[in-house]
């Protein structure tokens, strides 16, 4: 069986950046095996499968190499923008995935995709895990969580740059994932996000993080609109809107391969 596969750079404007995500449109799933097999071959941080309703409505689960992810920004950025492409007459797309619901993405005239999605906001903590203190080289000012991971908040961008983490350490933490975050002189915010359990050491941009990130850096700063760097090796730029109980996230995004890959369908 040949299936078509679209690889896009999400969250960047320039080529070898951002995050790449692998998308995958079909009239019918795949069977679970198979998907996860494709996603570890593909070995990026997630692969988008797309169930087709319509030109406009799509049924969409994400992929890591290691395991079904319940929620991914930067693969449904690729996956718009794949459909997009396809189709240049829409301007607006509904997408739905079980653990998330209902999200209406948009193609804006600056060029921008923007992605409606429930806000996630994170909780403060009253204690702390022991694995989450060891497992990061500098010790956190506070730690809050929400249904992905642990927000560890610092007072300076630095420490976000010259963090380190100890993997085996954060993977205790599953099934939670571990971002860090601070004010930046040059954006609003900046994080990185670390995630052995899910996925790997460092993801390169997190879109579903910041459903949460932006919420909280919104009432530090008292801001409905904020500018987000995700500022791993290959970095990503994230557009925020708080809007109510709904964040809008939006990003750019630049093709890097589209191709056929040969499957083999085993007998459900």
């Amino acid at each position: 069986m040949q299936v078509e596969i679209d690889i896009v750079d999400a969250f960047t404007s320039a080529q070898f950046g951002g995050n790449s995500a692998a998308v995958i449109i079909t009239e019918k799933w795949l069977s679970e095996p198979l998907m996860q097999s494709i996603a570890a071959q593909n070995n990026l941080s997630e692969t988008a499968f797309l169930l087709k309703r319509s030109d406009s409505e799509y049924h969409i689960r994400w992929f890591s190499p290691l395991t079904e992810i319940d929620f991914c920004g930067h693969a449904t950025l690729a996956s718009a923008f794949v459909v997009f492409r396809k189709h240049p007459h829409l301007k607006a797309l509904d997408l739905f995935a079980e653990a998330v619901g209902e999200m209406h993405v948009t193609h804006r005239g600056d060029g921008l995709i923007a992605m409606n999605f429930p806000s996630r906001t994170p909780q403060p903590l009253a204690n702390i895990p022991c694995d989450l203190l060891e497992g990061l080289s500098i010790t956190p000012r506070e730690v809050l969580r929400n249904n992905q991971a642990y927000f560890a908040i610092y007072a300076e961008e630095e420490d976000i740059l010259q963090l380190q983490q100890d993997p085996a350490r954060l993977a205790k933490l599953a099934p939670y994932d571990v971002v860090a975050t601070a004010q930046s002189r040059q954006y609003d915010f900046i994080s990185r996000y670390f995630w052995p359990t899910n996925g790997g050491a460092e993801d390169p941009v997190t879109g579903s993080i910041h459903t949460g990130l932006a919420p909280y850096w919104g009432v530090k700063l008292g801001r409905s609109n904020l500018i987000a760097f995700q500022a791993s090796k290959r970095g990503g730029l994230l557009h925020c809107q708080l809007d109510g109980e709904r964040v809008i996230i939006s990003g750019n995004a630049v093709p890097y391969l589209s191709g056929v890959i040969d499957v083999v369908e085993k007998d459900k």
